[in-house]
C-alpha cells in the first residue's frame, strides 16, 4: 500500500517582468496622452502646409462667424480663421517649450552636477545662487527678464529657460549626491580616473531617470508660461499667432464669440495635460520604487488568477 501523495503546494508563477516600454504603455492614460501629444506635435509641424487659411488672411465681412463647415473653429474679430491660427500657434508654443527646457536642462545639469559631485564650497556657492532664484515667483521672474529685454520669441525662450534652471539644478544635485557614494564611483575615484570621465561614464547615466521625468513635466509648465507671457503681451508679438495672445484678444468677445477663447484654451489644456500624464508614466517606469509597486501589484493579480483556476 503506497502512501498518499500530499497536494501540490507549488505557488502560481509570478507575472513576468515587463520591459520599460511595455510597462509604460500598459497604463491607458499614458497611451491616450502619448497619442494626443503626438497628434498635437504632428499638426503643429505640418500646420504651414495643412492649415486651411492663412493665419493673417483678414476678411472683415466674415468676422465673428461661429464654427461652420467653412471655418471649423469659427473666425475672430478680423475674420481670420481660428483653426488655422490655433494650428500655427502650436508650432510656436512647442518650439518655445522645447528650446527653453533645453536651456534649463543644460544650465541645471551644469550647476547641479558640479555642486553635487564637488561638494564643499562649490556646492554651497552654487546652491545659494539657486536658492536666490527660487525666492522669486516663476512668472514674476520671467516678466522681469522679458521686461528688461525686447519682448519676442527669443526673449521668451531665454526667460523661461532661466526660470526653470533651478528646478533642474535641484533634481540633478539630489541625484548626484546619491550616486556619488556608490561603490563603482568610489572605485573609479581610487583608481585615479578623471572627474570628467566619472561624471560622463557613471554619474550622468545613473541620474537620467529623474532628469527625463523632470524634463517632460517642465515642458508642460513651459507651455503654460509661454501662454501667460503672450497673454500679457510680453511673449510672441502680433500679428504672429500664439495661444496666449489669442486668449487675450478673445476677452472682449466672450459673450458674442465663445469659440475665440474655447479652442486656444483647449489647445493649451490638452497639450499641458498630455505632457503631465506622459511625465507621470515615465516616472512609474524610471523610478525604482514606483516600478516595484506596479510589479508587486501585477504579481498579486497573477497569483489571484492562478488560485482561481
Amino acid at each position: 500500500m503506497t502512501a498518499q501523495q500530499p497536494p501540490s503546494t507549488v505557488p502560481p508563477a509570478a507575472a513576468p517582468r515587463l520591459s520599460s516600454w511595455r510597462l509604460l504603455f500598459a497604463n491607458p492614460l499614458t497611451v491616450v496622452a502619448a497619442v494626443s501629444l503626438s497628434l498635437v506635435v504632428l499638426v503643429s509641424v505640418l500646420a504651414p502646409w495643412i492649415a486651411p487659411y492663412g493665419v493673417n488672411a483678414i476678411d472683415v465681412a466674415g468676422a465673428l462667424q461661429p464654427p461652420s463647415p467653412e471655418h471649423w473653429f469659427g473666425t475672430d474679430e478680423l475674420g481670420r480663421d481660428v483653426m488655422s491660427r490655433v494650428m500655427v500657434a502650436g508650432a510656436s508654443s512647442l518650439t518655445i517649450a522645447v528650446v527653453s527646457v533645453t536651456i534649463a536642462l543644460t544650465l541645471g545639469l551644469l550647476i547641479g552636477v558640479s555642486a553635487g559631485y564637488s561638494g564643499g564650497g562649490i556646492d554651497a556657492v552654487l546652491m545659494r545662487i539657486v536658492d536666490v532664484l527660487f525666492a522669486f515667483p516663476v512668472l514674476l521672474l520671467a516678466l522681469a527678464i522679458v521686461a528688461i529685454f525686447q519682448p519676442g520669441m527669443l526673449t521668451t525662450m531665454i526667460a523661461i529657460g532661466v526660470v526653470y534652471t533651478p528646478i533642474f539644478a535641484r533634481v540633478a544635485r539630489a541625484s548626484v549626491l546619491s550616486v556619488r557614494t556608490s561603490p563603482f564611483v568610489q572605485v573609479s575615484q581610487t583608481m585615479g580616473t578623471p572627474a570628467a570621465s566619472i561624471v560622463l561614464r557613471h554619474v550622468l547615466p545613473n541620474i537620467a531617470g529623474p532628469i527625463v521625468v523632470q524634463t517632460s513635466l517642465s515642458l508642460a509648465f513651459a507651455i503654460l508660461s509661454e501662454a501667460a507671457l503672450s497673454f500679457l503681451g510680453l511673449g510672441i508679438q502680433p500679428p504672429a499667432p500664439s495661444w496666449g495672445g489669442m486668449l487675450f484678444a478673445a476677452q472682449g468677445f466672450l459673450t458674442r464669440a465663445w469659440w475665440m477663447s474655447v479652442f486656444p484654451g483647449a489647445a493649451i489644456f490638452v497639450t499641458a495635460l498630455a505632457f503631465n500624464l506622459v511625465g507621470d508614466g515615465l516616472r512609474d517606469v524610471l523610478d525604482p520604487r514606483q516600478r516595484t509597486i506596479i510589479e508587486a501589484g501585477r504579481s498579486r493579480r497573477a497569483r489571484r488568477r492562478g488560485s482561481e483556476r
